[in-house]
């Protein structure tokens, strides 16, 4: 385990696979400790028109980097430094793994709140549309599968990672009684219900982080489809972002295999039926034939 000590810090912030905690913070540096689980993505990217430090100090378990320069396994002990950063930087936890983070640019309290504010809105959708509340963290470890299976980069993965958790958050600005209705909606009610995915954006927009607006794109495309029938602008093919094809897949196949408040879920065998029956009028080609490549480990999530 690592060498800090609890006592020491001054605001936790708790989400899935991912612990962070302000330790120290003065003359506009903070110092951070974080804690990821198991395959958990933490990054860095690019702030236009900051010349900041960032360091971080990898104090146990193992770290893969992923930038422009390729990969690179950082182990306890190892440093990695930029001032600035001029990329996106990803790195995935092997094992669970610490580190103390550096920045010139404080952010934690405003990162932490805006966070917590997220986190709550997609637990709350989540149930308010008859999901368990693990449904995005599955989506979210099936994107980061296929990101890997499309050797996407840095920037990509973590525009995904992001736009995958927060996929529905748009729905909270949807009744309840839509979200769960167990028949039909109506024609006015589904032209409401197909506005949660600008919502989305909207919503994500709003926070003024560069990484959550860039997400925020992505998670207003998630129902586009292939042929330009989807909403809300009618994109089509290579018009609909790579990000928001993966999470259109892997959240189709979520929510057929699922058992909401308003139907059963379908078995898994009818549910890759169904994308291969969309391949290439609702869904990418590509993507779906590179979600049948990885299928056996998909399913497991």
């Amino acid at each position: 385990m690592g060498i800090i000590n609890e006592d020491s810090f001054i605001e936790t912030v708790h989400m899935k696979g991912l612990q962070i905690s302000l330790i120290a913070s003065g003359d506009g540096t903070e110092v951070i400790y974080h804690k990821l689980e198991p395959d958990a993505r933490w990054g860095l990217e690019p702030l236009e028109g900051g010349e900041t430090l960032e360091y971080l100090h990898l104090l146990s378990g193992k770290l893969l980097l992923k930038d422009s320069n390729g990969e690179k396994t950082f182990r306890a002990g190892d440093s990695f430094q930029r001032c600035p950063v001029t990329e996106h930087h990803i790195f995935q936890s092997i094992g669970q793994s610490e580190f103390l983070y550096v920045t010139s640019n404080p952010v934690f309290h405003y990162y932490s709140r805006v966070t917590n504010e997220l986190r709550d809105l997609v637990i709350s959708i989540e149930e308010k549309d008859g999901y368990t509340s693990d449904h995005c963290d599955r989506i979210t470890k099936m994107s980061m599968l296929m990101a890997d299976a499309l050797d996407l980069n840095s920037r990509q993965i973590l525009k995904l990672n992001l736009a995958a958790f927060l996929h529905d958050i748009g729905k909270v600005k949807v009744p309840v009684e839509i979200l769960q209705k167990p028949g039909k909606l109506t024609s006015d009610e589904w032209e409401l219900m197909k506005q949660h995915s600008t919502f989305g954006r909207e919503i994500l927009q709003e926070t003024g982080l560069p990484s959550l607006i860039e997400a925020g794109e992505v998670v207003e495309q998630h129902h586009e489809r292939y042929d330009g029938t989807g909403y809300p602008k009618g994109l089509k093919g290579d018009e609909i972002a790579i990000e928001a094809a993966i999470i259109s897949v892997v959240d189709s196949f979520d929510a057929m295999t699922t058992d909401r408040v308003y139907q059963k879920g379908r078995s898994v065998l009818e549910a890759i039926d169904e994308l291969r029956k969309n391949r290439g009028t609702m869904y990418n080609p590509d993507i779906v034939d590179t979600f049948f490549k990885i299928k056996d480990k998909l399913v497991k999530m």
